[in-house]
This record gives structure tokens, sequence and C-alpha cells, in this order.
């Protein structure tokens, strides 16, 4: 009998956090509303995508005589026995496997390092069989009631249970009851948008910034919903803490530029009211570039505007005004180009994107034709910070 080793994921660990997608380079893990999967027959066992996953999920492997098709894979809710008659094996790479993961990680196949000054994190503290209960401290919503955006400026209070996050990571939210197969929702993934020291310092809570996501041919954003109808005392579910490379860089001399879109801002809020409430002189340059709609689209429009011009350099851009052609982040990125070039030639500045998936494209084009015009080759530049930990994407 011919025997395969399949590459297959855990719909019981999985966070659904889209790293695994983001980073195979074959395209060979897609998703449905339910799981993420692995197709068989494009998988190449690369182990790009086995570092990057924050919870294991990824890194589980079967023999098989028939390998599982995709319809299989979308169907579960666990990850299944072994198939019967087959010769048991260990479920974790074998060495050939673990020599690739190796390379892999060798070379940040997809896993880029966080950054050397960083703090250490702790990640998955809580699981989903083990979740801590959190109380609403404060539920407000920050754009405009008539904004086409209801975004929700949202603060967790965990009380006397330890929740240690720091800028960059991201939380788990479990809404509460079943879906139509009977079984408990899955997870949702909101990224924190307070320092490490809290949204009330020493008060033992972080915040979050929710969009609620309107019904739409008749699927509506269930977790969304669920955190922007909260009130004040009530109890939510969380998970984690998660991520272990999106984090912020501890030493006052590095620079960094964050470069975001609507609720992408929550990790740039936080690393920004990090380093003005414990570095506000530093030597290192601040810089933000933020896209929205519009300025009543835009979470945070008004403390951003209270900001020093002399601690941060910030650039709000506007894709829908009456009067105005449609400018993204990066057209106002291109017409900074210089002053980024010049951040790029140091070996201090760190980049953080996150926002929408279709921005990183924009971003990149953005980086590649300044480059270009100052003499750099971006795609050095791009590796070299990527190597070094100072170069992160999130996007969804």
């Amino acid at each position: 009998m011919a025997l395969n080793r399949q590459h297959l994921i855990d719909p019981a660990v999985c966070i659904r956090c889209n790293t695994c997608e983001e980073t195979c380079p074959l395209d060979a893990i897609t998703h449905d509303d339910t799981n993420y999967v692995v197709d068989y027959d494009k998988c190449k066992g690369c182990m790009d995508c086995i570092a990057p996953c924050p919870t294991g999920a990824i890194d589980s492997w079967q023999t098989v005589a028939t390998p599982w098709t995709l319809d299989d894979q979308y169907s579960w809710d666990d990850l299944p026995d072994e198939q019967e008659g087959l010769e048991a094996e260990e479920s974790s790479p074998d060495e050939e496997a673990e020599e690739l993961r190796d390379k892999a990680e060798a070379a940040q196949g997809g896993k880029v390092p966080p950054p050397f000054s960083a703090a250490h994190p702790y990640i998955n503290l809580y699981t989903k069989d083990s979740p801590v209960t959190a109380r609403i401290a404060g539920n407000f919503r920050i754009t405009d009631s008539g904004a086409g955006s209801d975004i929700h400026h949202i603060v967790l209070d965990f009380g006397k249970a330890a929740f240690p996050v720091l800028e960059g990571q991201c939380i788990g939210i479990i809404p509460p009851g079943r879906d139509e197969k009977g079984n408990p929702h899955l997870m949702r993934l909101y990224s924190v948008a307070s320092p490490r020291d809290g949204e009330r310092p020493g008060h033992n809570n972080l915040a979050l910034t929710v969009k609620r996501v309107l019904e739409e041919d008749g699927i509506k954003g269930l977790a969304s919903n669920y955190l922007c109808d909260l009130t004040k005392n009530d109890t939510v579910q969380v998970v984690g803490p998660f991520g272990d490379s999106f984090l912020m860089p501890n030493h006052p001399s590095a620079n960094i530029l964050m470069i975001c879109t609507g609720t992408g801002a929550a990790p740039m809020r936080a690393i920004t009211e990090r380093r003005r409430r414990e570095m506000p002189n530093a030597s290192g340059k601040l810089m933000l570039f933020f896209g929205a709609r519009t300025p009543d689209e835009l979470p945070y429009f008004g403390p951003l505007q209270k900001l020093p011009k002399d601690f941060i350099d910030t650039e709000l851009v506007y894709s829908r005004l009456a009067d105005k052609p449609k400018e993204y982040v990066q057209d106002r990125m291109k017409a900074r180009g210089g002053d980024l070039a010049d951040l790029l030639k140091s070996e201090d500045t760190f980049v953080y994107i996150c926002g929408l998936k279709g921005m990183e494209n924009g971003c990149e084009e953005a980086f590649q034709e300044i480059c270009a015009k100052r003499g750099l080759n971006w795609d050095d530049v791009r590796k070299n910070m990527k190597r070094q930990g100072r170069y992160h994407v999130e996007t969804y």
C-alpha cells in the first residue's frame, strides 16, 4: 500500500489568524467561514508556515493511504483519527521535515523575528477550553454617529487575573452561544490598542478597537456586533494573548514608522501611547501614516490632533473627501518619499503596517518607487529589515 504524509491544520487549536495562508508561498492553504485547510496536491512541505503559527495548529501531520480532501477538512471540528490499517506514526514531522523547518526558520521563511530590544511576550496563557473572564469597563463609539463606520473603543478589566500584554499583541474573544451545527462559536482575534501598562495604568486592563460589521448579503459580523453592543459591567470570555513578532522596540533611538487604515490603528495607538508615557523625549523618530475615507471615520481623530508635532510626525489621509481627489496612504508615502528614504537607510528604523489586505501591495509599490528614485534596492532593504526584525505586516 502506498502511503503518503499529509499536512493538516488542527481546527480545535487553530485561532483563524490567517498567518499560515499569508505565509504559504504556494497558495496551498485556504479557508472558509469555519476552517483553514491545506491542499494536499499543492503543499510541498516547505515548512514556511510552521514557525509563524502562534498556536501550533499548523504543525499537524498524518500518514494516509488516501489524502483527506478539502471538503473533508472543511467539515471537521477536530482532527480525525489516523486512517485504519496503517502503521502508526508520530503526529510530528519526520527528520527530513524537521531539517526543512530549521532551514525555513533560519532563512526567515515568512517568520520575522521581533525587534532585538522588544520585551519578552507571554503567549497562550488562556486557551479556548480555559478562557479568562474580563469585565467591560467602558464601551465608547469613537467615530461620528453619522459616519459610515461604527468603530468602538472597548476597555476590558481583568480584575485579579494576570493577563500581561505587549504593544502589537492580540487577544481572542469567544462570542457566546453556538452555531448552526451546535458547536461553540469560533474565536475572533483583536489587536490590543493600549500599552503594556493598560488603558488606565495600574488597573489591569486593556483596550480594543472594534468596527461593527453590518449585515451584508445575509451575513452579520457576529463577534463585532456582540462586542459593540456590550455595556459596562458585562463580561466576556478572553483567550491568549497571542503574537511574538509584531512587537515594539524598547530602545529610545528606534525610528518607528507606522502605516495603517481603520482598526489597524489599534497596535499603532498602543505603540504611540507607550512611547508618549515612557519615552516622550526619545531621540528616535515616530511617524504615522493613517488612512480613512473621511475624518469622521478615522478612529482616535481627536486625540491624534492633540499630540505635539515634535513628538510624532502624523499624516492623516482621506480617500472620500467631497472636494478633493481620492488619496491613499501609499500616495502620501510617495509625497514624503525623501523623508521615508532617509528612514529606510537607517538600521535603527522599524516599520509596522496594519489594516485591510489591499493596503499591503500599495505600501510595497510605494516603497519600491521611493527606493528606486533614491538609489536604494527595495528588495534588498526589505529582506535585510525582515531578517533583523524591523519590518512587520499584519493585514486582514
